[in-house]
């Protein structure tokens, strides 16, 4: 698989029937017009936690189908160990290209547990695994390194933003293994950190600006691969970093807003399902403008 590009993760539109198959796929064919290097189907942004099995098994068959293997596509995996090596076997039998392995809910442990369970759902599929290290769950460099060595667990994904241990992981990896491993900046608003991301050996990120902006999305990506360092220091100052301010404002917007950006832009995906909780009207009117002020910034379409 080539990811370069921007990573497309796309929202979940729901209806009175559940996922709403045909505004998934006018959502991805939007997002495919911005050529993302991957689509990552029902992973957080798409309300993974909030499907039910039948549910996922066709939000993954329609980003399977609407791609046509134009593009990867990962589809998001994690919950209860049983749980999540079922997504893991429904991913493969929809034709997904890999699997993102979110952390189990709720569950802590040591790390030794941690690395039993992604190796479990891993000996579960054939299918690339990407392991994401987030909330409670923190990994040591050695663990991954170690993980590293199972055939198909393929990447690591960061979402505590720890820049030392993201570094001493890297670090470790590469002696361990090698340079045939993918390193992701898998932060909410992963653009804000690109720069410091990249200066520690992690190229790729997450990037949910691309589900209802993707004009701007790619402006910046083509920015820090051109090292066009004015261009993002200027979307950095008047997009991204207003956008998290509102962003921490209240828990769960990381993706309800996401899906009212996406509304905004003209496409119903409907609301997000609980516990997460629709963005007041005060702070939609304030993403609807800084929607039309990043756009502005790159030229594109209010």
């Amino acid at each position: 698989m080539n990811l370069d590009g921007v990573l497309f993760f796309p929202v979940t539109p729901f209806d009175d029937g559940g996922v709403a198959t045909p505004l998934l796929e006018r959502h991805i064919e939007s997002g495919l017009a911005h050529a993302p290097g991957a689509v990552f189907v029902a992973c957080g942004t798409g309300e993974m936690h909030a499907l039910s099995p039948e549910e996922y098994a066709v939000a993954v068959k329609s980003a399977v189908g609407t791609t046509a293997g134009s593009v990867p596509v990962l589809a998001g995996a994690g919950g209860p160990l049983p749980t999540a090596m079922e997504h893991a076997r429904t991913a493969q039998e929809a034709g997904a290209d890999g699997i993102l392995l979110l952390p189990p809910y709720l569950a802590t442990g040591p790390v030794a547990g941690m690395v039993d369970y992604v190796t479990a759902v891993a000996r579960s599929t054939d299918l690339p695994v990407v392991v994401y290290q987030r909330g409670q769950v923190r990994f040591t460099p050695e663990a991954v390194a170690g993980l590293a060595k199972i055939p198909n667990i393929v990447g690591f994904k960061d979402g505590l933003g720890d820049m030392e241990l993201m570094h001493s992981i890297v670090l470790e990896v590469r002696r361990t293994v090698g340079d045939d491993f993918w390193f992701f900046n898998g932060l909410p608003t992963a653009e804000l950190t690109v720069p410091a991301y990249r200066g520690v050996g992690v190229p790729l990120y997450s990037s949910a600006v691309f589900c209802f902006a993707p004009e701007i999305a790619t402006a910046y990506y083509r920015a820090t691969q051109a090292e066009d360092a004015a261009t993002v220091q200027r979307l950095s100052g008047e997009f991204y970093a207003p956008l998290v301010r509102l962003r921490n404002r209240v828990p769960g917007y990381a993706v309800s807003l996401v899906k009212a950006g996406v509304r905004i832009r003209g496409l119903d995906v409907g609301t997000v399902r609980p516990p997460l909780t629709e963005p007041s009207s005060e702070h939609l009117h304030e993403l609807e403008a800084l929607i039309g002020h990043g756009l502005s910034q790159v030229g594109g379409p209010a």
